[in-house]
This record gives structure tokens, sequence and C-alpha cells, in this order.
């Protein structure tokens, strides 16, 4: 199954979500919440004027596995667009959403999603020309909720931050299964 945000964001996160509810092991934990940036850059092989749409909620569904699946809470019928609200869920934990920026003719695109109690992120996507395509920068600044998810948000930051070979892969992969002749 291909890697996407959500899956490499939500997997650690929901180890988290169930201690952050009990009693803490005796090691104290810090007393502030952290915030962890981290990004990554890739190129893709087409214009960005295609590529761009591909960083939309319902854009991500092409590469982003079968776990992704936005229930957009606005605009009905769904769509992507800036000011977009919508969750997605993973067992009994729901993430939500919110597009901040989605300019596609700038080449940028932004979130802000929030785990209630335990973090906080964004993800700032920028695309530009590059020789042979489009040049994508991503970065993620996650912020714990609770200072006892703190290691796991640092960990999260440290595994987004290598992400950018798999999204490349992914999202190559879905730009040729559109091209691709059935």
């Amino acid at each position: 199954m291909r890697s996407h945000l959500f899956l490499s964001l939500l997997s650690p996160i929901l180890v988290l979500l169930p201690a952050s509810t009990q009693n803490q092991s005796s090691t104290p934990a810090a007393t502030q919440p952290v915030q962890v940036r981290s990004a990554f850059q890739f190129d893709l092989s087409v214009p960005p004027a295609q590529a761009a749409p591909l960083f939309g909620p319902e854009g991500e569904r092409c590469w982003a596995g079968g776990n992704w699946d936005p229930h957009f809470v606005f605009p009905q019928p769904a769509h992507d667009q800036q000011d977009a609200v919508f969750t997605v869920a993973h067992g009994p934990y729901n993430m939500t959403w919110v597009n901040t920026v989605f300019n596609l003719a700038e080449g940028h695109i932004q979130y802000v999603a929030i785990i209630p109690s335990a973090m906080a992120m964004t993800v700032d996507v920028h695309l530009t020309p590059a020789p042979g395509g489009t040049h994508v920068d991503v970065t993620f600044v996650h912020t714990a909720l609770d200072p006892s998810v703190n290691a796991k948000v640092a960990e999260m930051a440290e595994h987004h931050g290598s992400s950018g070979p798999q999204w490349a892969h992914d999202i190559e992969s879905c730009l040729k299964q559109r091209h691709d002749p059935l």
C-alpha cells in the first residue's frame, strides 16, 4: 500500500492516543508540549498545473492509498477548494482537516489537521516549475497538545522528514495510471 501523509501520521499517533487517557509511566514527562518542524523536497515529471490538483484531499485519493478517505463537512457536494473542512477516520479516531490554502495557480496548498487532545499539525506544500516538471517542497509543523505525546510527535516529525522519495514514487505511479490506456 502506498505511503502518504495520513498513513504516516496516523499510525504512530494511534499508539499515543490511548496512552494519553491512561495513567502515564513513572518517568516524568516534559512540562511543555513540543513543536517540531520537518521538511522534504522532490521533483515530479509533470508541470505544476498538472501536479497541483494531486495535493487536494480528493486529488490525493489517486496516490495516498486506500485508507485516505476524506469525508467532507464542507463543501457539499465534496470538492477540493480553499476552506474545505473534512475528516479522515482510522478505526475509532477522527482527524479534522481544514484546507487553509488551495491556490493551484500559485502552486500553494496548506492544511491544518487536529487530533483532539493529542496533536495539531500544519502541512504546507509549494510547487514551482523545474526543468522537466515540478519541484515540490513540503513542510510539516507538528505540535503536541499534551506533553505526554511529545516523544511521538517528535518521532512523526522525523518520519515525515524522510517521506519525500515515497511521495514522489506514489505520485508518479498515480500519474502513470492516469495516462496508461485501459
